[in-house]
């Protein structure tokens, strides 16, 4: 029968007497029973009812192994096999040594043998065993992801750092893997669906490490770690995974990425592994013909390019080592190509690499918001670069420089561009501001907004590589802008001559209807010169005229005036 002391709500920590023998229980009971709550069973079998229905709250059970209908021994078996009951500490009650150390093996925290003579060492051993189980939940808790079960990330690296000391001669794998696009996941079918993915994959990855010798975590969000015996080919790993979010993915498709760290380097430390293997999976972001794919030597040289270019963008401003170079632009609609304009671009002259192309650092300061320093940079230089020109020359020149997406965002642009006018003497129509890729993707309200503060100070706004992709035909007419620059690399790749022919003609009558002028860049040709012209393009530049200048090779195109 169940029996409970003090009051009907709980406010002690509970203990479970277990004993077939009323004075047994009555005199733990009173022992104990000023400290904790009370509660009684007679047999084994009364007692796993009991412990069942409180093992949220249960703190320790007192077992005697000799019972009817059901001994001690077959409750701590049941116990020790049930994860949620396997939890609770049991101290066992009994007069032979001989069941001591089988107790023990069967799950038991401590014994007292009996007569109970001794109340204050029963006492003692009750708490010590009580707070060690709480210190172990405790324990628990920070150790394993509420979400997943599988490790937390401070715990996994200490565990993995501990299975690379005892066991060096084990060949093991760092493992990364991520959702793709999970923001986006919960973002569209909530964060319940997104916790449910989770779950998933944490339970397809410990069904993987039932089967090797390993470890995994949950980093954060959606990324995990995995710890294990190499292996030679991860598209089963893949597979399996993939199998274990396949009740989700029948409506929507979740793809995964893996990123591996074989043939492990002994001398980096466990968390400087993960993150080769997190850089390998990350440069799967975005390419879907793979994905598996391995850290190896070539990504280890290109991670350091990255660091270095990262690393060095403040001194290369510090220093000058960008490099601005002004690429010609000429008047084509009347008579002799004349040149009229420029355009800045930057390169990179450094120091250990050499000339580094725009398209190996530009797209990574996009990435990392470096961008806007070197635009900074570059629009400044650009300005100078007016000033000296008018001063040694006599000549107003204008020049063409790029806003990112950075830039639209930076409430103060308009002041800093209206600064550097003021600084060195210039107006709006010496500098020409083209909107490039990335600042297309910023929202078009925003991107509205940003074009309209610039024009109403008086600047104009360019729009560069049309028909690489960011602008559709329509945005000429939704969001008004001065210049419209025409990329000829990819209206090149029009097999028929007639039709790319008509795609121009579009594209400047519409320009030309809404009083947007047009330049033609990447022209190579004479004949591509004469189709422009035919077609009303006043403006073009590349190699057909003249590659990308330093600053003193263009002299010569006013020297030649003089």
């Amino acid at each position: 029968m169940e029996q409970t002391m003090g009051g009907t709500m709980q406010t002690q920590r509970r203990v479970l007497v277990v004993d077939d023998e009323l004075i047994n229980r009555e005199v733990l009971g009173t022992i104990v029973g000023e400290e904790y709550e009370v509660l009684y069973a007679e047999n084994g079998r009364q007692a796993l009812g009991m412990i069942r229905r409180n093992r949220d709250t249960l703190s320790l059970v007192m077992l005697d192994l000799y019972m009817p209908e059901m001994d001690g021994f077959t409750v701590l078996e049941t116990m020790h096999a049930d994860p949620e009951l396997s939890q609770i500490p049991v101290i066992v009650l009994t007069g032979e040594e001989t069941a001591e150390l089988k107790s023990l093996e069967l799950g038991a925290a401590d014994f007292l043998t009996k007569p109970y003579d001794m109340p204050e060492i029963i006492r003692a051993r009750v708490s010590r065993t009580i707070e060690l189980r709480e210190g172990r939940s405790i324990i628990n808790a920070a150790e394993k992801d509420a979400l997943t079960g599988l490790y937390t990330g401070s715990f996994f690296f200490e565990y993995a750092q501990q299975l690379e000391r005892y066991h060096p001669d084990w060949d093991m794998d760092a493992v990364a893997i991520n959702i793709d696009r999970f923001h986006l996941v919960n973002e569209l079918y909530g964060r319940d669906f997104g916790d449910s993915a989770l779950r998933l994959l944490g339970r397809a990855i410990k069904e993987f490490l039932y089967t090797t010798d390993g470890l995994g975590c949950r980093q954060e969000a959606d990324a995990f770690y995995l710890y294990c015996v190499h292996r030679d080919n991860y598209d089963d790993v893949l597979a399996q995974m993939e199998e274990g979010l396949s009740s989700l993915t029948r409506t929507v498709r979740l793809r995964l990425r893996i990123g591996v760290y074989a043939d492990l380097d002994r001398s980096l430390d466990v968390a400087r592994q993960f993150d080769r293997a997190k850089t390998a999976c990350d440069m799967l972001r975005g390419d879907y013909t793979r994905s598996v794919l391995l850290y190896d030597n070539a990504l280890y040289q290109n991670e350091v390019f990255t660091a270095t270019l990262l690393g060095g963008v403040h001194k290369a401003i510090q220093d000058k080592q960008l490099k601005i170079f002004y690429q010609p632009q000429y008047a084509i609609a009347e008579g002799a190509p004349k040149l009229c304009s420029a355009e800045a671009l930057v390169r990179w002259e450094h120091p250990e690499l050499g000339m580094v192309s725009p398209a190996d650092f530009l797209p990574l300061f996009e990435e990392n918001g470096l961008i806007q320093l070197v635009d900074q940079y570059v629009r400044r230089e650009a300005a100078a670069q007016i000033k000296a020109w008018r001063d040694e020359f006599g000549v107003t020149f204008p020049l063409a420089v790029n806003l990112s997406r950075f830039d639209l965002y930076d409430p103060e642009l308009a002041d800093e561009l209206t600064g550097l006018l003021n600084e060195f003497e210039l107006t709006t129509d010496d500098l020409l501001l083209e909107l490039t890729e990335s600042a297309y993707i910023v929202d078009v309200e925003q991107l509205d907004e940003a074009v309209a503060r610039l024009r109403e100070a008086g600047f104009r706004v360019g729009m560069d590589n049309f028909g690489s992709g960011g602008f559709a035909l329509g945005a000429l007419f939704t969001m008004p802008i001065d210049q419209l620059k025409l990329d000829m690399k990819y209206v090149r790749y029009i097999w028929e001559a007639e039709a790319r022919e008509r795609l121009i003609r579009l594209v400047v009558d519409a320009a030309n209807y809404l009083g947007t002028a047009v330049v033609a860049e990447s022209v190579e040709t004479e004949e591509e010169v004469d189709l422009l012209r035919s077609l009303g393009c006043g403006t073009v530049q590349g190699r057909c005229f003249a590659t990308p200048e330093t600053a003193e090779e263009f002299k010569a195109h006013f020297e030649a005036k003089q």
